[in-house]
């Protein structure tokens, strides 16, 4: 992992810091793994904007990506690690013996030619998958499912882990990288190992336009909008506009929306950082 700044020979590369892609070892993606993606440029089937700032935006193909690693006791070989437009982390195309190929998140470590397996009476080694119940007590994990056979749901992004902390009967105590420590069923699987692309946090885009390319458009912050468009709009000159809501009067910044009667509350030990 490592980023590089360029040089300021333009204006917009004069703050720029982009990813080396040092451990990416191709950028032709395999064609039987790719699916069309529509943009729906934040409208819904009558043709309604109902999510802003979004529009544009380069073509792009989604990759189908193996979350369930649910072919077991078979060894995959890693044929390339590539850079996937839909996600932060990189993607590892394996081929397993019986020659069929997936696309995995890439754990940091994997290398070309490395052999990995899920499943039962794994080791736990990076990129191997395995159930809560066999990995030992401390191992910093990704790619954790929250029902057994759901498949991966959470620590998916670009360098995120999770801990697991303790077993205690059927559940073991995951430390999540919110921060929130969670029970979580031993039944359920998780990968060993750090997400890839570690360094995703220290890109810098230099320029509006970059923005523009990953389908995102201006946003207008509410303070400068008007009260007829915002709760926070209005004012004479610069005003800092009262407590900072969404466009529906909600509090934002810690005021908690979450349900007190919400049925996983009871697996929550801890609560995430403020």
């Amino acid at each position: 992992m490592s980023v590089r700044k360029l040089k300021p020979v333009t204006p917009g590369q004069r703050f720029r810091v982009v990813n080396g892609f040092d451990t990416i070892t191709t950028d032709k993606p395999e064609k039987s793994l790719l699916a069309p993606k529509k943009r729906s440029g934040g409208r819904n089937n009558q043709g309604r904007m109902t999510t802003r700032n979004i529009g544009g935006g380069h073509k792009q193909k989604y990759r189908i990506i193996d979350f369930k690693r649910d072919k077991t006791g078979i060894p995959a070989t890693v044929k390339t690690i590539e850079y996937d437009p839909n996600r932060t982390a990189f993607i590892a195309l394996v081929s397993y013996t019986d020659g069929e190929k997936r696309y995995v998140i890439a754990q940091n470590g994997l290398q070309v030619g490395q052999t990995i397996v899920s499943g039962t009476g794994v080791a736990p080694e990076i990129g191997n998958t395995m159930l809560l119940s066999e990995i030992p007590l401390g191992t910093t994990i990704s790619c954790i499912e929250l029902r057994p056979g759901q498949g991966a749901v959470m620590a998916r992004s670009a360098g995120s882990f999770a801990q697991l902390m303790a077993r205690d009967g059927k559940y073991a105590t995951v430390k999540l990288p919110s921060g929130e420590t969670r029970l979580i069923l031993l039944t359920c699987m998780a990968t060993i190992g750090v997400v890839s692309n570690s360094d995703h946090q220290l890109l810098v885009s230099g320029k509006a336009g970059r923005s523009r390319w990953l389908g995102r458009r201006p946003r207008t912050r509410p303070v400068v909008m008007n009260p007829v468009d915002h709760p926070m709009g209005g004012g004479e000159g610069k005003s800092s506009g009262g407590h900072p809501r969404s466009r529906n009067g909600i509090p934002a910044k810690g005021f908690k929306t979450r349900s007190k009667t919400k049925a996983s509350n009871k697996y929550i030990l801890e609560r995430r950082k403020k």
